[in-house]
């Protein structure tokens, strides 16, 4: 789907350019490209212009009802081989299922979907006794799929999801309408994230071969797909008792379940490219949430171009102090077990022996740091559900007092001893930093004057307060060791404000800075409006000087990947990374 300025789309089906209705953005250019992308099917056996027209009444010999998606069986698209009727509503439309099942009435199609850019129902027609009669289905088959093989999945068959947001946005919007006793999106949101892990739980110990547990079958019962699911979390939980609690349970009701289960079931979250918890929570936790706290979670593309730009190796310690549900540090793993694989290849390993390496990998060198406990539980769980790791993700207030820290965390985390620090720490004047005991740590929790007749700047008094972001700068690099590497996210007023030029005085005595990537305005849309930079640094070695005349590495991202509503467009995955990469390359060979 392509938007000008002009209010004009162009239809992901046809090519044929249409005014931009909110229902046409909203719903039926987002369920279009999720019958192509994750269910498989053809555009070639999909009509949405011209529309497709079907009766309005049994008489009626002209057909004028106007269908918002048709599917059919083959590329002909006639009347004969419609299968599947969409009805689309703009997303403050709650209306349109009488709509749909008069479409279905009087035409050939058996399967319809309701939707609206938030809300999702899927119908199967069936007839008996001469009348027609709907019933709610888990889910519509994928291409080359019959009806009765909804829900029979074998490990094998799952595909990544290509559509995650929209998937997990209408099961939030069906827990929070029909979930009695947890209208909280932080309850839904953990009741969603232990589903997800026992999704990922049956992904990884289920053999190719195997049909997978975490199934909802067409003609099953709820209570029947809930016992199966119930069934999983307990093993979830036996298998990682170090990070779920054993009184944490699965309330939410057997027919909720069934819808979750139905909405989730033929996709593979762990093949997926885009963080599975972290999109689950810019869907459930709302902007009051994350806003107040900071916590503006790092698309995924942002996160893949510093780790490609940092080429952490397979020995390098890795940290990211304000790790949110993980997304770094996930990434930052991936990253790292391909170039274990490709060793083992080239070394010619066993499978199994490159899986075992990839495990200590995880173990050893891949840390994080949350305060918020619910948040580093998260990530923990996920990394362990992943391939371990989990022991390396730890609660505390990463700008503490090193010696107010847990010992192991101490243990585990050292100043100068991280080889690559990754991060998008807490930003805004609304969460400051307060106490003498934590300011004093920092050279950038004093006053700064700029000394006009001696040109420099200096070190006052302490201050009462200062933004995390600010601290978060020297506390990461007080944790790299010398020649180590930080990329991190910042808001662009630290590069460029005047009565900050101590920041950047500090910065050049004691690293220097490798590149400077600014990344569109939309990133952290439609959460904050902050415009922000991605700085990549090398801390100085002992008695090194920094060499004032060297290139430094500047680009400007112009695609993040989404509209300023969240709205995910077509270079989803870009954000300019294969150009930046290339001339980062270039740049430095």
């Amino acid at each position: 789907m392509v938007v000008d300025e002009k209010d004009i789309i162009i239809d992901y089906i046809s090519g044929v350019s249409l005014k931009a209705t909110p229902e046409e953005i909203e719903s039926v250019q987002v369920f279009s490209k999720i019958l192509v992308e994750d269910y498989g099917y053809p555009k070639t056996h999909i009509q949405t212009r011209p529309q497709f027209r079907v009766k309005s009444r049994p008489s009626d010999t002209k057909k004028e009802y106007p269908v918002d998606i048709a599917v059919f069986t083959d590329k002909e698209k006639n009347d004969s081989n419609l299968e599947i009727i969409v009805e689309c509503k703009k997303k403050t439309r709650k209306d349109g299922l009488s709509q749909l099942k008069n479409y279905l009435t009087f035409s050939t199609a058996y399967l319809g979907v309701w939707f609206n850019g938030d809300e999702k129902l899927f119908l199967r027609k069936y007839e008996k006794d001469g009348k027609v009669i709907f019933a709610e289905i888990p889910n519509i088959p994928k291409y080359g799929q019959r009806i009765e093989d909804v829900g029979l999945f074998k490990r094998k068959d799952l595909k990544p999801a290509i559509n995650l947001k929209s998937i997990f946005k209408t099961v939030r919007n069906y827990l929070a309408g029909n979930v009695i006793g947890a209208t909280r999106d932080e309850v839904l949101a953990q009741q969603l994230i232990n589903l997800i892990f026992c999704k990922i739980y049956d992904e990884k110990f289920t053999k190719p071969e195997d049909m997978v547990k975490f199934r909802s079958g067409i003609d099953e019962k709820p209570a029947e797909v809930a016992d199966r699911i119930h069934d999983l979390f307990q093993l979830v939980k036996k298998n990682y008792d170090d990070v779920l609690d054993f009184n944490e349970e699965i309330t939410i009701d057997s027919k909720s379940l069934h819808y979750v289960v139905g909405e989730l079931q033929q996709f593979s979250l762990m093949d997926s490219n885009r963080d599975a918890i972290g999109d689950a929570f810019e869907v459930f936790i709302g902007h009051a949430l994350k806003g107040g706290q900071g916590q503006f979670f790092t698309p995924r593309n942002v996160i893949k171009m510093i780790i490609e730009i940092l080429d952490p190796s397979i020995n390098d310690k890795i940290l990211d102090p304000a790790c949110g549900s993980g997304g770094f540090l996930v990434e930052s793993l991936r990253y790292i077990w391909k170039k274990v694989e490709i060793e083992g290849r080239e070394l010619n390993w066993p499978d199994y022996e490159i899986e075992i390496e990839k495990q200590k990998v995880a173990i050893k060198n891949i840390r994080g740091i949350d305060k918020d406990y619910f948040l580093s539980k998260v990530a923990k769980a996920y990394m362990a559900l992943l391939g371990d790791g989990r022991g390396g993700v730890y609660c505390e207030n990463s700008l503490g007092e090193f010696s107010s820290w847990q010992s192991k965390t101490r243990n585990e985390i050292k100043p100068e001893t991280l080889d690559v620090i990754v991060t998008n720490p807490p930003f805004g004047s609304k969460i400051p930093i307060t106490g003498t005991e934590l300011l004093r740590q920092y050279n950038f929790g004093h006053i700064w004057k700029y000394d006009k007749k001696e040109m420099n700047w200096e070190k006052g008094k302490l201050k009462e307060s200062e933004s995390p972001q600010i601290l978060f700068i020297e506390r990461c690099l007080q944790l790299l060791k010398p020649g180590g590497k930080l990329g991190i996210v910042l808001p662009d007023g630290i590069l460029g404000n005047d009565k900050l030029g101590y920041i950047r005085e500090y910065l050049l005595k004691n690293a220097k800075l490798m590149a400077v990537i600014d990344v569109p305005i939309e990133t952290f849309m439609p959460h904050t409006s902050t415009k922000t930079s991605v700085i990549i640094l090398r801390k100085l070695y002992v008695n090194e000087s920094n060499d004032q005349n060297y290139n430094v590495f500047m680009a400007i991202a112009e695609t993040c990947g989404h509209t300023r509503r969240g709205v995910l467009t077509e270079d989803d995955d870009i954000l300019d990374i294969p150009r930046i990469y290339k001339e980062w390359i270039a740049n430095n060979e």
